[in-house]
């Protein structure tokens, strides 16, 4: 029987990124562009298998000892998540497994892709066990990889996007070219569904109120790739190269909301794109597909306060989007005119809110507290926004300087503390560490944010507005949410120190 040629891997480290969160509050996530990189190299004749460990909830030794049933020439690590940020938090369980890997099987070959790398390549190859670090997108430079035999290093000089070791010390062999706009679908023909676990996925919590109990199943996929922004605390294009957003036809992308329609039986779709309400010529076209098709999705997309218009409402509510998630970030124009952000005024914001709101479609506003300007006066305009807007859902996030974005360059050059672990990127674990600003410490930010949380999620104002909209069962879900309380290592101890 011919040998597999790759096994690709989505880590898992639920347990330790979310807490308590991981049992029931948090969405179980496909991995998008494990599934996107699966299907391209299937499309060129490889043999490939997806090992989902985060869908499968395999921990990092039951991950590791299944290596043997697939017997791959090479194993692809993902390291990429659903969001910019969950990459490196992400690596926490991808250094785990690379390791194990190495101590137990060492004749298997292990290539790290995703956003980390691209932003720490070199970094990564010193710190981790894998064999190979690629910089870049991946499907070029896996394809290429897989043409020599793993092993001479003459040939490595051919492999664009990749890192690797010669006589130990770290080598590049130059950048692989980005997949072009017109080549997208031949190069990355949708998602490997059929190598995914389908029936595990599921849905956020809020995505699903007025039917808290029907988060499955659940899928996410893109309709273009990148961001043409440049927002300080976002590494978006790390694994880009630069900024700038890609689009698949949407003729090409109704044929995957097909498949998940007819083949997976899914209602709830994140369109995972980090700027879906931009170019109306793809969204609009699509949102018309979609009504067309008139398969009752409940989908979720992202968008820019200044970017979503009016007149789009009316074609993302018929298209089936009943969510949107708009990043309005901070309360104060100063603090968000130092990251990037701050084309639109206060006014625009609370307009923009009432009209989406009156379209029926459902908000969740994405809240920064610790950007380099905040102090406790800015961060408190910015609860008090949240509290006024009383969106459906709010996202109450601390700056976190991730590798690839400005403010990680920002801090190294300010020599401000970062997180020891790539565990403490993420925002809901134990070890959690923020960035801290030019007047507050990091856990004087981190404990803003989590008493700011508790006061907007048991505010009386929110829960009767979400008693009357969603329904008892939504409201006695949101209670019951309002419970868990995240452990943290760092706030107060950084509280006690300051």
């Amino acid at each position: 029987m011919k040998k597999l040629d790759v096994l690709i891997i989505n880590p898992n480290a639920r347990d330790e990124v979310y807490q308590e969160l991981s049992s029931e509050i948090a969405a179980v996530e496909p991995p998008v562009w494990a599934a996107l990189i699966a299907n391209s190299l299937r499309q060129k004749g490889y043999s490939v298998a997806l090992l989902d460990a985060e869908g499968e909830q395999l921990s990092t030794n039951l991950t590791a000892l299944k290596l043997p049933d697939y017997d791959p020439r090479l194993v692809v690590i993902v390291v990429y998540g659903q969001h910019p940020s969950a990459s490196t938090q992400t690596m926490y369980a991808a250094g785990k497994l690379c390791s194990r890997i190495k101590e137990n099987y060492p004749e298997y070959t292990v290539l790290l892709l995703g956003g980390h790398m691209s932003a720490l390549p070199e970094r990564t190859l010193w710190e981790e066990k894998a064999d190979f670090v690629c910089q870049g997108e991946g499907p070029y430079t896996i394809s290429a990889l897989l043409e020599t035999n793993l092993k001479d290093q003459n040939e490595f000089t051919k492999v664009p996007g990749l890192w690797y070791r010669n006589e130990g010390k770290p080598v590049f062999s130059g950048p692989a070219p980005l997949i072009a706009q017109e080549k997208l679908a031949e190069e990355l023909p949708g998602m490997a569904f059929d190598l995914l676990p389908m029936s595990t996925y599921r849905a956020h919590n809020w995505h699903c109120f007025g039917n808290i109990k029907e988060r499955q199943p659940y899928a996410s996929l893109y309709t273009s790739l990148g961001c043409p922004f440049k927002c300080s605390f976002c590494c978006i294009n790390a694994p880009f190269g630069r900024p700038g957003i890609r689009y698949w036809e949407p003729e090409f992308i109704i044929k995957q909301f097909e498949l998940l329609a007819l083949n997976y039986n899914v209602k709830n779709i994140k369109i995972a794109d980090e700027m879906f309400v931009l170019n109306e010529k793809h969204f609009l076209k699509l949102c018309k597909l979609l009504k067309e098709r008139n398969f009752g999705f409940n989908i979720w997309a992202y968008s820019r306060i200044d970017s979503v218009k009016p007149r789009h409402l009316e074609a993302l509510k018929a298209a089936g989007i009943n969510w949107l998630a708009i990043g309005i970030e901070s309360g104060s124009k100063y603090v968000r005119d130092g990251v990037s952000k701050g084309r639109f005024n206060q006014c625009d914001i609370r307009e923009t809110v009432k009209e989406i709101k009156n379209a029926g479609i459902n908000i969740v506003g994405n809240y920064i507290f610790g950007l380099p300007d905040d102090n406790y006066e800015t961060m408190q305009e910015t609860l008090n926004l949240a509290v006024e807007l009383n969106c459906e859902m709010a996202n109450f996030y601390s700056a976190m300087a991730y590798p690839g974005s400005a403010l990680y360059q920002f801090a190294l050059e300010n020599n401000w503390e970062l997180p020891a672990t790539w565990l403490g990127y993420s925002q809901y674990s134990h070890e959690t560490i923020p960035l801290r600003t030019n007047y507050l410490t990091a856990g004087e930010v981190l404990a803003f944010r989590d008493e700011a949380w508790n006061k907007y999620f048991t505010n009386p104002k929110y829960l009767g507005f979400i008693k009357n909209k969603f329904g008892l069962e939504t409201y006695s879900h949101i209670v019951e949410m309002t419970k868990y309380k995240p452990r943290r290592l760092y706030a107060a101890k950084l509280l006690d120190k300051e």
